[in-house]
């Protein structure tokens, strides 16, 4: 991702993706099966790597999220139903998911915002700390993978 933030041309925007430009952004967003790897961080690299502007690929990959969590969603509806209707109930349940739909809005609309005018050092950095704060608690043994 710091390569593709250095490198990037940013020339392009979202009147310029072709199907080539999905399908490769798309075949990106695959190696987050690999664990460890960001979905979101592959497919803005991609991005970033064919040319498009931070702002273009950051809205992208959150669009490119929505069918999984849709998908996601309707899965745990199906397999917890009998959970959630003897558990905390459907109400509270779709009340969750209303101010989780209005809080992500007003996290992505920030985050655009904040990438139109700083790079993804930030992030990058973020990710680096985490990881090496990851590795010494699990050599620890103060946290058990999962």
């Amino acid at each position: 991702m710091w390569f593709a933030d250095r490198a990037a041309k940013q020339n392009r925007g979202e009147q310029d993706t072709t199907w080539k430009d999905t399908l490769i952004i798309g075949v990106a967003q695959c190696l987050a099966l690999i664990p460890g790897v960001s979905r979101s961080g592959a497919t803005m690299s991609a991005g970033l790597l064919r040319g498009f502007d931070r702002v273009t690929v950051t809205r992208l990959s959150f669009f490119l999220s929505i069918p999984a969590l849709v998908a996601a969603a309707i899965l745990q509806t199906v397999t917890q139903f009998d959970e959630i209707s003897n558990g905390v109930g459907w109400g509270p349940t779709i009340l969750a998911t209303v101010v989780t739909f209005f809080v992500a809005y007003a996290a992505v609309d920030w985050l655009l915002k904040f990438i139109a005018k700083h790079d993804y050092s930030v992030f990058i950095w973020y990710r680096v700390v985490l990881g090496v704060i990851l590795m010494v608690l699990l050599s620890a043994d103060i946290i058990e993978p999962v």
